[in-house]
């Protein structure tokens, strides 16, 4: 270990000195700020040598002989003899060897740097393994590093992120992420065939992914050589968007983005064989316990063979029922369940079946464009494909702000079903990072649906799947708990006072969730199971396009190749 030289301060005995805090007196040429890592050295009686590291969570000054407030006063205008002490509280993060002692009143403390800052958060260890990433870069400039075992799988997995809308940029920090895990080069092997798959839900702000910034300064380009990363666009990303409603022709409609992105939707045929009704019917309420038992019955009459057709050449399907009725839309197939309800559910109530026509009609007129007739030559050019091998994009990109909530819980619950499927019969590698923000419609605390089904599924049993959740939300409380708790590293952004008083936010130290609520955007508390205490890192401007005024355009030719998940 690399020797330390000055020291900033002494371990004060008018306070209590602990095993897990202490106060440092700051010495008057020095200063300790917020987030700063200390080192304390300690020889025990029997000659042993041991280190305290820790994070300063708390500073104050004041006079000393001083008594009253009315003193400042008297001690501005030099009428009375008093000085000024600077002092710093220390929360210890680690302890080398594992002896835990109290340090001495008027031990040496030193600021860490180095090797010494490396061991203070474990980083030594990580960079050792080969297993660090960077997650941002501390106040000081100093990069911060994330565990990759506690985020691929190997020992933990996921990542939750918390924060008011708007402010927090809680899509800005998850983006950054896989920008370092793509570019860095630490998945190794696994790289070029890691994928990610991001829902755009607020704006067109994350179709432009693969353009490069034009707002990015030199400051912001000298942030990422100090991370070891190149500042660019991503390198490989497909873009999805809805398909228009209206008329025959499968065009996205995504409107500042009209080159390089493909319409989605599905055809009547693969609706039905894949049993995606249940995903129309994905709101959370008390109601869904009942329809669910017609639900399964209309999917299992929808998937017998004898009942639809295989499509025609326009995509066009025949339904079997009381009569054969040809579903051209997904109104004609609605019609056709209609006209069969009662043979399909003959044991439901009737105002079940009559609740669930009216939804089933009400989600025809908000999702039903995306399930239209497809010609089967067509079908696999607009189906969301994420595992394709060499066919499929690193980055996937589906964009689904402008569909109504009701579309948004179709779209998200029908891809993550797929993928969660595809990963069961792949295995573990290569990686899938899932993406989705508002993830409170998705896995709310109360109630159940068939989507919140597949996210716990995902949190309970994605690190053996190696499908990673890397989820967003205004406020955890509202989070199903298992999901919030099968995340290894948590982050949160600027906090609602109230919202960070939850039991929810209780890896934020006290001092972490007072500063939470005054946090600037591009600021977040990163907490990992390594490191006792959260740590605060910033992470630059995107060097991506996030809107159209963004875009690039002299760079965009000129952008580097990615091979083997490293940037040539």
């Amino acid at each position: 270990m690399e020797p330390i030289t000055e020291p900033v301060g002494l371990v004060i005995g008018t306070e209590d000195a602990f095993a897990l805090s202490f106060w440092v007196y700051v010495h008057e040429h020095r200063y300790l700020q917020l987030d700063d890592v200390v080192t304390v050295p300690v020889t025990l009686p029997d000659g042993q040598q041991v280190r305290l590291h820790g994070i300063v969570d708390s500073a104050r000054s004041r006079y000393e002989g001083a008594r009253f407030d009315s003193d400042a006063h008297a001690a501005a205008e030099q009428r009375l003899p008093v000085g000024i002490a600077h002092a710093a509280h220390v929360t210890v993060t680690r302890v080398e060897p594992e002896i835990f002692v109290a340090p001495p009143p008027g031990a040496a403390v030193y600021k860490s740097e180095g090797k010494q800052r490396d061991e203070a958060l474990y980083f030594d260890q990580m960079l050792a393994d080969h297993t660090a990433f960077i997650a941002g870069l501390a106040r000081d400039g100093q990069p911060v590093y994330g565990n990759l075992e506690f985020l691929d799988g190997t020992r933990g997995a996921h990542m939750n992120i918390s924060g008011i809308s708007g402010v927090a940029t809680k899509t800005s920090y998850a983006l950054f992420l896989l920008y370092s895990l793509l570019h860095s080069g630490v998945l190794g092997k696994h790289g070029a065939n890691t994928k990610a798959l991001i829902f755009n839900v607020k704006g067109e702000d994350l179709l432009f992914l693969d353009k490069p910034n034009n707002k990015l300064d030199a400051e912001a380009r000298a942030r990422y050589e100090a991370m070891g990363l190149p500042a660019g666009p991503f390198q490989s990303v497909a873009i999805w968007s809805p398909v228009q409603k209206g008329g025959d022709l499968l065009m996205p409609a995504a409107e500042s983005r009209t080159e390089g992105v493909t319409a989605f939707a599905w055809s009547l045929s693969d609706f039905c064989r894949q049993r995606m009704l249940r995903f129309l019917f994905a709101e959370a309420d008390s109601e869904t316990s009942q329809l669910s038992f017609v639900i399964r019955l209309v999917e299992e009459w929808l998937a017998r063979p004898t009942i639809v057709c295989d499509p025609d050449e326009r995509g066009f399907v025949s339904v079997a029922g009381a009569e054969i009725v040809t579903a051209r839309s997904f109104s004609d197939l609605a019609d056709a369940i209609e006209a069969n309800i009662g043979s399909i559910a003959q044991h439901a109530a009737e105002g079940t079946r009559t609740a669930f026509i009216r939804r089933l009609f009400d989600a025809a007129a908000t999702a039903g464009h995306l399930v239209r007739a497809i010609p089967p030559a067509r079908a696999k050019e607009h189906s969301i494909r994420v595992l394709d091998g060499d066919a499929g994009r690193q980055v996937s990109v589906i964009d689904i702000h402008g569909l109504p909530d009701r579309a948004k819980r179709f779209v998200v619950g029908v891809v993550v079903r797929r993928l969660v499927e595809q990963k069961e019969a792949m295995g573990q590698r290569p990686l899938v990072f899932l993406v989705l923000d508002e993830l409170n419609k998705y896995a709310p605390r109360e109630g159940w649906s068939p989507i919140k089904e597949v996210i716990l599924d995902i949190a309970e049993r994605g690190r053996s799947l190696g499908v990673i959740l890397v989820g967003a939300q205004q406020t955890a409380s509202e989070i199903e708990r298992r999901v919030t708790a099968n995340a290894s590293f948590r982050v949160a952004g600027r906090l609602d006072a109230a919202e960070g008083a939850r039991a929810e936010y209780g890896y934020l130290t006290d001092a972490a969730k007072a500063r939470a609520s005054i946090l600037k955007p591009g600021t977040m508390f990163l907490h990992q199971p390594e490191i006792p205490v959260p740590l605060l890192v910033q992470f630059p401007f995107p060097a991506w396009a996030t809107r159209k005024d963004e875009v690039d355009r002299s760079g965009e030719q000129a952008g580097p190749a990615l091979r083997g998940g490293r940037l040539q």
